[in-house]
């Protein structure tokens, strides 16, 4: 069986580790080069809790690199997020990418080098299956109801706030063909959460979470509650899966799992 050859950055982060986990049990994807700025020298299998891989982790991504992996997966941090595209499509290597905190500048500049570089990048807020369809429920509930709010909670050591979920779901919510929702409730402030059109936007970072959202929606006499749970790193795997074999596929910049389920 042919093996995808894959580049973890940020591998040794709760994403990486769990990712570097998982790449074990799959025959067709083989992990190939690993990086982080933590963990240097050690190997990623074992760092993940798993048994050897016999690949240790650098922070040189461009010998990593050159290691010709054909496609990477980032799950680092926003402030070095781009350094990494760049350098890997830089290479013509596409990209699957868990890390957060983009605005549409950022964005059309990775569509942009993607194009360029002919291969793909799919960015995706959530890789949680449920997680999608959570969104995807409630950008078909904005039909019907005048009012929602987004209640986002995460582990402290979320570096962005919103999330990226939540920002996604209030996109589509907003976008979504017939959407009845309208501005309501207390003047926007900093205790009453961030607005995004018409949905205002909680967020929660306390210990003990993992990845959690919930839509409200309020109508005459009735609210709606939609809610996915994240309860471990592994909910995410499935996505992060399917992305890696698909986004060899695509051209440009995919935003969104449900892009290529």
């Amino acid at each position: 069986m042919a093996q995808l050859t894959v580049l973890v950055t940020g591998a040794a982060g709760r994403m990486g580790r769990q990712l570097v986990q998982t790449l074990a049990g799959e025959p067709d994807l083989r992990l190939v080069a690993a990086v982080d700025v933590t963990g240097v020298g050690l190997d990623a299998g074992r760092l993940a809790g798993g048994e050897p891989c016999g690949v240790a982790i650098t922070d040189d991504l461009a010998a990593a690199l050159a290691s010709r992996p054909q496609v990477m997966a980032d799950f680092t941090a926003p402030a070095v997020v781009m350094g990494n595209l760049q350098a890997a499509l830089a290479a013509r290597v596409p990209c699957v990418v868990g890390t957060t905190g983009w605005d549409q500048e950022r964005l059309e500049c990775v569509d942009r080098l993607a194009r360029q570089a002919g291969v793909g990048v799919l960015i995706a807020p959530n890789f949680a299956l449920g997680a999608v369809l959570m969104m995807e429920f409630a950008a078909r509930a904005a039909r019907y109801f005048p009012a929602a709010e987004i209640v986002e909670l995460h582990h402290p050591g979320k570096q962005d706030a919103p999330s990226g979920t939540a920002l996604k779901t209030a996109q589509m919510m907003l976008e979504a063909p017939g959407c009845q929702l309208q501005p309501h409730g207390l003047v926007d402030n900093e205790a009453t959460g961030l607005r995004q059109g018409a949905v205002r936007i909680h967020s929660v970072r306390l210990p003990g979470l993992v990845a959690h959202q919930e839509v409200i929606l309020g109508g005459l006499g009735e609210t709606l509650t939609i809610r996915h749970d994240s309860l471990h790193h592994q909910s995410f795997m499935p996505g992060v899966l399917l992305a890696l074999r698909k986004v060899g596929e695509l051209r440009g910049l995919v935003y969104g799992l449900e892009q290529i389920l």
